[in-house]
């Protein structure tokens, strides 16, 4: 484990250049990993471990789309992919990847196969964080470990598919073997992490809570509706509107950011948009940052997890939640967007 600065905090980070694939699998060897839950990370992390040699089942419930979109990704019932309980029984590391509203409701079957000596690998520190809450408590005596991709499981996919990784946090909440720190690192290196760095179960639960309502999705895209409403107001085309707010920063600007830096993107760009962006940053800052005070306030206190709770524990949650995403995919914006996206050069080759 490397000791590496990270504006000015020194922070425990594992490459695979420490930690390659070929100790990850010897470190797992003996381990039979079932990943439960077959929704948004399940997929990327068990075809990762799979792809890598790593000895992966699934367990999913059976007859559901989940089940099915399993068996089109490769796996085969009765040999690597069994229902819940039966995966549970095999596996020595239990991966519990179902969504948090479910991993509530099944944790009643779940915990009956943690037995002695096992590894219960969560991706999410909710449930334990909020376990008043949640009411998931795990047994003393397994191991309790941590993997976060720092993105979506079909992110987590591509970037391996490209011989790349993504950045994920670890943590280990119990280390009951002795042997957790092993475990969570080769299980990180094995679902196509770039590099892991060190957090507790509550702070990845925190920051991931203010991050996804922030700046990665519910602040991005209040910023994106505020900007081309006002642009469309003084007469702009929703095809200039769309451009200039969604258009440009995706497709030109963050990726010179993820490369280079934002001074560098600055550096690079003409005099007059330097001169702007260097003059409006504060003001957006000033003006948002008692939003996400505010914010970060609810996730540290239960709120938003509560919220979360009931919310998404509703019979109609999918209805709900889909005439939400429907508002935001016919919204003038996003249907811009369809257009820009259609034409762009490599649709049309």
């Amino acid at each position: 484990m490397a000791k590496m600065i990270f504006g000015g905090v020194e922070e425990n980070v594992v490459t695979r250049e420490e930690f390659p694939l070929s100790k990850a699998l010897e470190v797992l060897k003996n381990e039979t990993i079932a990943v439960i839950g077959y929704g948004v990370q399940g997929p990327g992390q068990s075809m990762n471990l799979r792809d890598n040699g790593f000895n992966v089942i699934v367990g999913q419930r059976k007859n559901s789309k989940s089940w099915d979109k399993a068996i089109a990704d490769g796996w085969v019932p009765g040999e690597t992919l069994f229902d819940i309980e039966e995966a549970c029984q095999k596996a020595t590391i239990i991966q519990y990847l179902l969504s948090d509203a479910a991993q509530i409701a099944v944790w009643p079957t779940i915990k009956q196969y943690l037995t002695p000596g096992k590894t219960l690998y969560f991706s999410h520190g909710f449930a334990v964080t909020y376990s008043d809450r949640t009411g998931i408590i795990p047994p003393k005596d397994i191991d309790v470990i941590l993997v976060a991709p720092k993105g979506s499981g079909t992110s987590l996919r591509r970037l391996f598919l490209e011989g790349r990784g993504l950045n994920s946090s670890y943590a280990i909440y119990q280390d009951a073997t002795g042997k957790a720190w092993g475990k969570v690192v080769a299980l990180g290196i094995g679902v196509g992490s770039g590099y892991l760095f060190e957090t507790t179960f509550k702070k990845e639960v925190y920051s991931d809570l203010s991050g996804e309502r922030g700046t990665l999705m519910g602040a991005i895209q209040g910023i994106f509706a505020a900007q081309y409403q006002v642009l469309r107001e003084n007469g702009h085309t929703p095809s200039e509107a769309f451009n200039e707010t969604v258009e440009e920063l995706t497709q030109s600007l963050m990726p010179l950011v993820a490369e280079n830096g934002m001074d560098w993107m600055y550096a690079n760009c003409s005099t007059t948009a330097q001169r702007g962006a260097l003059d409006w940053w504060r003001p957006f800052k000033d003006a948002t940052l008692p939003v996400f005070q505010k914010l970060y306030a609810e996730v540290a206190c239960g709120n938003e997890a509560q919220r979360s709770i009931d919310t998404n524990s509703k019979d109609d949650y999918r209805e709900k939640l889909e005439a939400e995403l429907k508002e935001l995919r016919e919204s003038e914006m996003w249907q811009a967007g369809n257009t820009v996206r259609s034409l762009r050069p490599e649709r049309n080759k």
